[in-house]
């Protein structure tokens, strides 16, 4: 009498960094996959061999069960490396693959999503055309929230408090990469910091954590501001007076009164559903799907009109 044995879901998580995200690791667990294996410091001329490998070891039905991860660090090597596991796939031999550097692609689609409800519910205003401000936006989160912002059609700067060289480097291979057009400045002093605050009307605080990119008294030069999001989750503010558990609290300091903020915690819930909702899409959706910040992006919109 034999026995059939129901295959397990196995994910593959793949990183250019020395370890994988134990975040990433506990979202893959709760979604559901009962064998999670980290591969860890794997260059990108790498992907190719270890998508085969994953693929063609379980024969067509097993590979419904079967997915890839891919986490690190550097947003742009992700997206190659999911382009490269794409082109690895030989149908039927094909499996799901979901990027998200860092949480990167999933907290810049929560962040952008959540800017278009309250400028929605607030102002009964659209994301295109507005003047976005990214502050810390050489960094992970701050590229790809650049990256969705401009796609629909947002007027969007991203700047450096450190180095207007390396934002304006950083501009020029985000245009050139997604075909979008965006903008570098440095914010090196409160001077130039506050030229800019007076021209936006989004603002995205994406720095790292524990800085404060926007004082109080930066906050009245704001006068145009109507949405202001700080990811930010360990004291001080990233900006001042956006409280880690505002969604859509009004601002206090700003000229304009109906200016509102959103903060860290709210932010999170969305990104963390966000990344439970794509694994689920991975593991029970029942046909390959490659997922990378676009998709994010669309899922978070999802999220957000939920919210009320």
């Amino acid at each position: 009498m034999s026995e059939t044995i129901e295959r397990p879901y196995i994910l593959h998580m793949f990183t250019a960094t020395p370890q994988m995200s134990p975040f990433d690791v506990n979202m893959a667990a709760d979604a559901g996959y009962q064998v999670i294996v980290p591969y860890c410091d794997v260059q990108a001329g790498m992907v190719t061999n270890l998508t085969q490998d994953a693929i063609f070891s379980r024969g067509p039905k097993g590979v419904s069960r079967t997915g890839i991860f891919i986490g690190g660090r550097d947003v742009m090597l992700a997206a190659d490396m999911l382009d490269s596991a794409r082109r690895a796939m030989v149908p039927p031999f094909e499996v799901p693959v979901f990027a998200d550097p860092s949480g990167s692609y999933t907290t810049a689609a929560a962040l952008v999503a959540l800017v278009e409800r309250h400028l929605g519910k607030q102002h009964g205003m659209e994301l295109g055309g507005k003047r976005v401000l990214i502050l810390g936006g050489t960094g992970a989160v701050g590229r790809i929230a650049a990256a969705i912002a401009a796609s629909r059609g947002a007027d969007v700067t991203i700047a450096s408090h450190h180095d207007e060289a390396r934002a304006r480097q950083v501009a020029t291979e985000l245009n050139q990469r997604f075909g979008i057009v965006i903008n570098g400045i440095g914010t090196t002093t409160s001077a130039a910091l506050r030229v800019a605050l007076a021209e936006a009307e989004i603002v995205l605080a994406t720095a790292i954590a524990g800085v404060q990119v926007i004082s109080s008294a930066d906050l009245a030069f704001a006068k145009r501001l109507l949405v202001a999001a700080d990811v930010n989750a360990v004291p001080p503010e990233g900006i001042a007076g956006v409280n880690v558990m505002n969604d859509g609290k009004p601002i206090d300091g700003v000229p304009n009164a109906g200016a509102v903020g959103i903060g860290a915690l709210a932010i999170g819930n969305v990104k963390y559903q966000v990344e439970h909702r794509l694994f689920m899409r991975m593991r029970t959706g029942g046909k390959p799907v490659y997922l990378g910040f676009p998709e994010a992006y669309e899922e978070a919109r999802a999220v957000a009109a939920g919210l009320g």
